[in-house]
């Protein structure tokens, strides 16, 4: 395992593992980042720790993270840790298998996880009434009844109810005989449709990345491929600050002409 700062953490929303997700990469950088990938959350990707289990130096393995960095699949930064005691700084090393955008980085940082668009054949709603025939059989629903419930159970899920839950409410306590399932479902639906939850807090992340060449901290939409700035020779932006500010270049000739108009003590008057 590795020592801080220098153990993988998994991004979140990853897609499943294929023989191709490194493909677009170049061979050296493929595998490496393959190996990588079937680490577990912990364990030390340090250029030393790489160099001593992989056949390549530091110098080519400091090259491939960067390049990683670039193709969007490593991030550096730092994280707010809370303890018992404090709020604690602690360096992270993230890595995705599913290459991200900057736009992606920047709301992990944000601690908004942005989800992948997905346009699936049928809707939430649509696969679970499709599913009550397995459940219960006395429920199967044709193709057309399950479209026309569709709507009463999207209301379940946009109220906060799970799966299971709707599952259970439509499943639990059957008749006998049902001689139209359709209307019992829709009964059930209506007669047990649950209050509208409340949204829970949003958790507030402390979250920063950092330049892959100075590992200097910033915001991550200065950083686009996790490089900053400086780094990539744009000058750094100067702030004006507020109205009278004393520019950054001027403040120590500001300072010496406020010492040479300050009177001695020893010639101040008493009073």
């Amino acid at each position: 395992m590795a020592n801080p700062g220098y153990g993988k953490r998994s991004a979140p929303d990853q897609r499943p593992r294929t023989g191709h997700d490194f493909a677009h990469l170049r061979p050296r950088d493929a595998a490496i980042a393959a190996y990588i990938d079937g680490l577990c959350d912990g364990a030390d990707i340090s250029v030393k720790t790489l160099a001593k289990v992989l056949p390549y130096g530091q110098c080519a393995l400091r090259t491939t993270l960067n390049r990683l960095q670039e193709e969007g699949h490593l991030r550096r930064g730092s994280e707010c840790v809370a303890t018992e005691e404090a709020l604690i700084w602690v360096t992270r090393t993230f890595f995705s298998r599913t290459a991200r955008d900057d736009e992606w980085w920047a709301a992990y940082t944000r601690g908004d996880v942005p989800q992948e668009q997905q346009r699936p054949t049928r809707s939430r709603s649509f696969i679970l009434l499709a599913a009550l025939g397995k459940a219960a059989p006395s429920l199967s629903l044709p193709e057309a009844h399950c479209v026309r419930l569709e709507p009463q159970v999207s209301e379940w899920f946009e109220r906060g109810a799970t799966e299971a839950e709707i599952m259970c409410a439509l499943t639990q306590g059957l008749p006998v005989e049902i001689y139209s399932p359709v209307a019992f479902v829709g009964r059930r639906l209506l007669e047990k449709l649950p209050p509208a939850r409340i949204a829970p807090v949003r958790k507030v992340v402390l979250r920063t990345l950092e330049c892959r060449e100075c590992r200097a901290p910033g915001a991550p939409e200065a950083m686009p491929g996790g490089i900053c700035g400086a780094c990539r020779g744009k000058p750094a932006d100067v702030t004006g600050g507020p109205a009278g500010a004393v520019p950054v270049q001027g403040v120590r000739a500001r300072m010496s002409a406020v010492r040479a108009g300050l009177v001695p003590r020893a010639e101040r008057s008493h009073r």
